[in-house]
């Protein structure tokens, strides 16, 4: 029987081959292949369900020590010149494939209660499917030209499902929106993938940063050039991982179904980034001040995400600034050196986070049936309250998951950030402190969640705050009102609480893998570094951080508590009403959209109705011209063509003629 490292190519082939046939059904019979829904359902399930069988046994054969499995071939030649294709396999492809496959699965049974009803029921299968194939196949890419492939099509799979209500003017321009900054990192990452080649001749990991290595040492690479270069490649990073100032599309992305939100923050295009500059790792650790900046863009969007945060009534918005914010904490310790440690907060994020975001559609899921099926309203925190009682389940699960974000002991999130927190108090400690007060805000902000939304009373029957809201949004309201049926408020089916039980499980043990003292996680992924850090462990270190980290998170959770739940303390009166700049200023997303707006969008429309008048003036008018001097000529001419051989020649003599008087009646040289 073969390893499933030596079969790993097949991991991504399973979901592709899935939502090949299924696309195929929907374009030949697509009547008949709506009505077979569940079959279809089925069917994609069981072919990620097959990827991830394999997804597992390769993860258990490297915990057991297996060696790495590469196998490449050649995809194209000329001369001396190939460029080779194939897969990898190592405990980082490993443990990415597992979490991907997982959530995948989850979300896809997820889907099955949530999107019962929509009529895109199969063509949202088939889009997961594919979406799911493409990020299977850029873990196991073994090279940057591989990598690029599969980074554009996780891209355009995220269009399709950001945009899948296309109908709807938000979705519609929110995929727009995200298509069009994935852009400018995608253009970026190109460039610096063919620089790499120019200066290293491979597309390998390894080979390029010994290239660039060698290079740089003999001065045939300026030091300037490599770092552009670098630079250029974290580009797509930036862009796929909603970093600042390229983060502008993530909160924009929830106009899509909540599963696809929940799939895109937790396991694919946003863990695609953070993956890529951990491959990347051997590079970057050659440049100190690319390790900076990387830094350094982590810590701003880390606190930028959470600062926006504060001020979100959208419950999904305020999940994706986590996130947003989340994906700081994880390229922080990229730029501290520290892949291991920015992994592991991936796996952990991946978990609580996706239960987070499927728990807040499980909360939409509800509220749509008592508001109306606006996402305005159904996803506003102000119309929510007393959901508790109501939905047992989901509200448990999202109190572990804000816990766990929150950085508490034992849950996962506090082994796994309070990990890069340490890292990031011996590399650059202003970055550290920076991430310290990020940490309390996250704790303030993910319990503020929690209690306007499932403590306190309803407050979804106030039809004066219904209208406040959607005038605010700019949307008609019908003259007949929506009758509210409190009582029709019910916890969601089985398909949609069962991933989040499931993910309630991961969310509180897994980070005991990664203990500092004595780190599974970090031993499989670099047994080196573990070794290391095991030996270089001081208790009298770690007891310091890790309790200034808790009573930061506790301070956040008690104002959250004091302010939401307790109602003693006011904070509109207490900031907003004292700050109002501050509290506009968040409020307004730092005023980004606004700026990208006037200076991109506007501006460009701009430059382009200069450029038209360009076109339509000078390039139009040459051409124009060029038009009428040939008429012209040839409407001149055309007296000339008298068919009579006697005229010809008389044209032809005076021809002659003239040429001898121009020529013989030049005066001749003096020499």
């Amino acid at each position: 029987m073969p390893l499933a490292s030596d079969i790993a190519w097949l991991i991504p082939v399973f979901p592709l081959i899935g939502a090949v046939l299924s696309g195929l059904g929907l374009i030949c019979a697509n009547k008949k292949i709506n009505n077979s829904r569940e079959i279809v359902s089925i069917s994609l399930l069981s072919f990620v369900g097959v990827s991830a069988v394999i997804s597992y046994k390769t993860l258990f054969e490297q915990i057991n020590g297996y060696q790495s499995v590469e196998k490449l071939f050649v995809w194209a030649s000329a001369g001396d010149f190939t460029i080779p294709m194939g897969f990898v396999l190592d405990p980082l492809g490993s443990v990415m494939l597992t979490l991907v496959t997982t959530i995948t699965l989850l979300v896809m049974i997820y889907s099955h209660g949530y999107m019962a009803h929509d009529k895109g029921y199969v063509r949202f299968f088939t889009y997961l499917a594919l979406f799911s194939s493409s990020m299977m196949g850029l873990i196991i890419s073994p090279n940057l030209l591989e990598i690029y492939v599969f980074w554009e099509l996780v891209g355009m799979c995220s269009y399709l499902l950001v945009g899948f209500w296309y109908d709807r003017d938000g979705a519609a321009n929110a995929a727009q929106k995200a298509f069009v900054v994935n852009r400018v990192g995608d253009f970026g990452l190109l460039l610096g993938i063919l620089g790499l080649f120019w200066a290293t001749k491979s597309f390998d990991f390894n080979e390029i940063a010994l290239g660039v290595s060698q290079s740089v040492a003999d001065n045939s690479l300026p030091v300037w050039a490599a770092l552009l270069l670098c630079f250029l490649v974290f580009l797509g990073p930036m862009a796929k991982s909603a970093q600042f100032p390229l983060h502008v599309w993530l909160p924009d992305a929830m106009e899509g179904p909540t599963p696809i939100s929940a799939l895109i923050h937790a396991a694919t295009m946003v863990a695609a980034g953070i993956f890529l500059v951990a491959r990347l790792q051997p590079l970057y650790s050659l440049f100190p001040s690319i390790q900076f900046i990387i830094a350094l863009v982590g810590t701003i969007t880390c606190f930028l995400g959470a600062s926006i945060a504060l001020t979100q009534m959208d419950l999904k918005k305020g999940l994706a600034y986590s996130t947003v914010s989340q994906l700081g904490y994880m390229m922080l310790a990229m730029g501290c050196g520290a892949p291991v440690a920015g992994i592991f907060h991936l796996i952990t994020h991946a978990c609580f986070k996706a239960m987070l975001f499927l728990g807040s559609g499980s909360v939409i899921h509800a509220m749509e049936e008592v508001v109306g099926h606006q996402p305005v309203l159904a996803q506003d925190m102000r119309l929510m309250g007393g959901l508790r009682k109501k939905m047992p389940f989901t509200s448990t699960t999202f109190l572990i998951g804000c816990i766990a974000i929150s950085g508490i002991p034992p849950l996962a999130g506090f082994w796994s950030k309070d990990e890069i927190l340490g890292n990031a108090f011996i590399s650059f400690p202003a970055f550290w402190f920076v991430g310290f007060l990020t940490a309390g805000m996250t704790a303030f902000y993910m319990f503020r969640l929690y209690f306007l939304t499932f403590e306190g009373d309803f407050r979804g029957e106030n039809k004066a705050l219904q209208k406040e809201l959607l005038l605010a949004s700019k949307i008609h309201i019908e003259d007949e009102e929506h009758e509210v049926e409190h009582g029709s408020l019910h916890e969601s089916p089985w398909s949609m609480t069962f991933p989040l039980v499931f993910l309630a499980f991961p969310s509180i043990i897994v980070g005991f893998m990664g203990v500092p003292w004595d780190s599974k996680f970090a031993n499989l992924l670099d047994p080196e570094e573990a070794l290391i850090a095991i030996e270089s462990f001081e208790l009298k270190e770690f007891l310091p951080l890790a309790i200034a980290s808790v009573l930061i998170a506790s301070v956040g959770i008690t104002i959250a508590y004091q302010a939401y739940f307790a109602k003693k303390i006011n904070l509109s009166i207490l900031f907003a009403q004292r700050f109002p700049s501050v509290n506009k200023f968040l409020s307004n997303k730092w005023y980004l959209d606004d700026i990208n707006e006037k200076l991109f969008v506007k501006g460009s429309r701009k430059l382009a109705k200069e450029v038209l008048e360009v076109d339509s003036k000078v390039v139009d008018g040459v051409v124009n011209l060029t038009g009428l001097v040939t008429l012209g000529s040839g409407e001149g001419l055309k007296y000339f063509e008298t068919g009579r051989a006697q005229f010809y020649a008389l044209i032809v003599f005076g021809g002659v003629i003239l040429l001898v008087a121009i020529f013989g009646f030049q005066s001749p040289q003096v020499t």
